[in-house]
């Protein structure tokens, strides 16, 4: 494993939309790999590939609850339910926080690194992560979601 460099805004790569997985290979799970490593190095809630400059649709999310670290491969949010309102972040804008509107209840379909498809369903910051994953890899960047002015408290 290896960290990668996160790409920060500003960088037009951010906005540019993420091509499908088709290989379940050893680049595929190195990159897997190396995004959990970097996610964690960050102490951040979620990483997409877009953000270490790798332009697929892949995700991984860690927000230190009972799924430990989710792999999403080709993510498709399938259903959201309620809403929740709260202070976001990214790793890609460091001690930028701001209030964005969520779902407060995500599902996913997506594939595991092996190419084999499952759902899963999240809830509060969960739900959230989701999201704002599966935003990046359709070069959507969560200040695009902001609901005022006042920057949120972390």
């Amino acid at each position: 494993m290896a960290l990668r460099q996160i790409v920060k805004f500003g960088d037009d790569i951010l906005r540019k939309k993420s091509r499908p997985v088709t290989n379940f290979d050893e680049r595929l799970w190195q990159l897997l790999d190396d995004m959990k490593e970097t996610m964690a190095s960050q102490q951040g809630a979620g990483l997409a590939a877009v953000q270490v400059g790798v332009l697929r649709r892949v995700v991984v999310v860690d927000v230190r609850d009972k799924h430990g670290v989710i792999e999403l491969v080709n993510p498709e949010i399938i259903s959201e339910e309620g809403t929740q309102c709260g202070g976001e972040g990214c790793l890609s804008a460091p001690n930028v926080w701001e209030n964005v509107e969520r779902p407060n209840v995500v599902t996913v379909k997506a594939q595991d690194r092996y190419g084999k498809e499952f759902t899963i369903t999240g809830s509060a910051l969960l739900a959230r992560a989701f999201c704002h994953e599966v935003d990046h890899l359709d070069g959507i960047l969560f200040t695009d979601h902001v609901k005022n002015d006042t920057p949120a408290e972390k």
